[in-house]
């Protein structure tokens, strides 16, 4: 997901579905401009003609014809972007470059989407993502496979895909070999803390849920919460009770989950994690008034140390840079597991792509998009996002001679320590509608605030999957 969850505006809808849930209003809540986002009306615009296919121009693309580039103004901020789209311009002068960010995809974009002239590379993320799935599945994107298999911008004997990080290909890929997405960051999704306060409490990061359950004890006598979570946007939650799920059943509960497998949701470590987290609501461990706190604001209590833990991705050390004290040693670890039973070992992490660039089918100019991308690409410009955003990107390498910051160094370090137990759920890809508003709003966060059982919340999340695989309206995908 990368910094795919977030949205400082548009909050009144999220608190409305928010507060009809709990009242019992609606019964499966929904953002029906999302799941309906890929509408293939207008006529399109006309292409660009293609341009001469160089040493330096391996992808053909006209040297005077306008690119347009709107990227999601979120976690990562927009400076990296407009870093590279400067290179795009040094090197195509005769070029027009428009660049925009907006936190309002979705809304920006469908309009354009449906009447045929949509730009050239989107940065699709945020809480108003356009549906992957929905946009592969109605023939909506550009197929990369191009762009992978150029020349990279700094090695003309080495392709593009072969610097890319482990799963990239793999993560933009939904039915066979095409590839519809590049995920520009990597993302490490965890429980985030400051080492500091863990430190003050005379405690490690705890292993088993036993360990969690008295880490937080104590911290609940020192004032602080253990937990807090972006309330209002409960599909943050995720980020650590997924890999939790596959560190105690196993990465095959995992895919059944993506695949939409009848029951998935009812397997005992799904039970044994919901309850867990539940737990952590009972016993009054979460910060009070979590369920109504936004991404900013819980990320704001957090590191003002009102609560220990918080679900999260790499991007929150960026994006909480001017509320996170110089003295925090901020730090992320795979979640806590359930106890030695568990399938899979402490370490057990998701990382991922995150930050999902797409160059639409009826672009103008897809060749200008994938070579802005090409660009991004380059050892430099990775190197420039990961020193101004202080994260990793899809290109395998990009740290050398840059001092790692406290959580950037975290995050490498988990990743060395989890090895090749690295997980990656595919649901927030393939399903935005129903991860993010039927299972984060209608049921985690519902569970959450203790408005219903662990025992509803799977109930409730097993029918909405099932709806999901009933659907004949949207494409259905499964892990090959």
């Amino acid at each position: 997901m990368g910094s795919t969850a977030h949205d400082r505006e548009g909050v009144g809808r999220r608190e409305l579905i928010r507060r009809s849930a709990a009242l019992g209003l609606v019964a499966v809540p929904g953002m029906g401009l999302l799941s309906a986002c890929a509408s293939s009306g207008g006529d399109g615009q006309s292409k660009a003609k293609a341009g001469e296919k160089t040493t330096k121009n391996p992808l053909g693309v006209n040297n005077t014809a306008k690119m347009e580039f709107v990227l999601f103004d979120g976690g990562f901020g927009k400076e990296y972007a407009q870093d590279a789209v400067k290179i795009y311009e040094k090197d195509f002068p005769k070029a027009t470059v428009k660049f925009a960010a907006t936190q309002k995809i979705q809304s920006t974009l469908q309009p354009r989407f449906n009447q045929g002239n949509p730009p050239d590379l989107i940065d699709n993320s945020g809480a108003e993502q356009m549906d992957m799935g929905v946009l592969v599945g109605k023939s909506q994107l550009t197929d990369l496979t191009p762009l992978l298999d150029a020349p990279s911008y700094d090695d003309p004997n080495k392709k593009v895909r072969d610097t890319l990080r482990p799963g990239i290909v793999e993560m933009g890929q939904f039915d066979g070999k095409p590839v519809w997405i590049l995920y520009y960051a990597y993302t490490v999704y965890g429980v985030w803390y400051s080492q500091k306060a863990l430190d003050s409490l005379d405690a490690e990061y705890p292993k088993t849920w036993d360990e969690m359950l008295q880490v937080c004890a104590k911290a609940k006598k020192k004032g602080m919460a253990g937990w807090t979570y972006a309330g209002k946007y409960p599909y943050y939650i995720p980020f650590s009770l997924y890999p939790m799920i596959g560190k105690v059943g196993g990465r095959d509960v995992l895919d059944a989950i993506d695949n939409l497998e009848p029951n998935a949701w009812k397997h005992p470590a799904v039970k044994a994690c919901f309850e867990a987290y539940y737990e952590l609501y009972k016993k009054g461990y979460v910060l009070k008034g979590t369920p109504g706190l936004d991404h900013i604001q819980s990320q704001t209590a957090w590191a003002k140390g009102e609560a220990l833990f918080i679900p999260n991705g790499s991007w929150v050390e960026n994006e909480s840079a001017n509320v996170i004290p110089k003295d925090f040693d901020l730090a992320v670890s795979a979640p806590t597991g359930i106890d030695s039973s568990d399938k899979m070992p402490f370490g057990t992490i998701w990382a991922s792509g995150g930050e999902p660039f797409i160059v639409p089918s009826k672009a103008a100019n897809p060749e200008g998009g994938m070579e802005q991308l090409r660009i991004m690409l380059s050892e430099a410009s990775s190197k420039n996002f990961t020193a101004k955003v202080k994260s990793l990107t899809a290109y395998n390498g990009g740290t050398s001679g840059i001092e790692l910051t406290p959580g950037l160094k975290s995050g490498v370090a988990a990743l060395q320590l989890a090895g090749a137990n690295v997980v990656n759920p595919r649901l927030q890809d393939w399903y935005v509608q129903l991860e993010k508003e039927k299972i984060g709003v209608g049921a985690l966060g519902e569970m959450m605030a203790g408005r219903i059982t662990p025992a509803e919340a799977i109930k409730k999340i097993q029918g909405f999957a099932d709806e999901a695989a009933k659907d004949t309206t949207i494409k259905h995908y499964k892990h090959q």
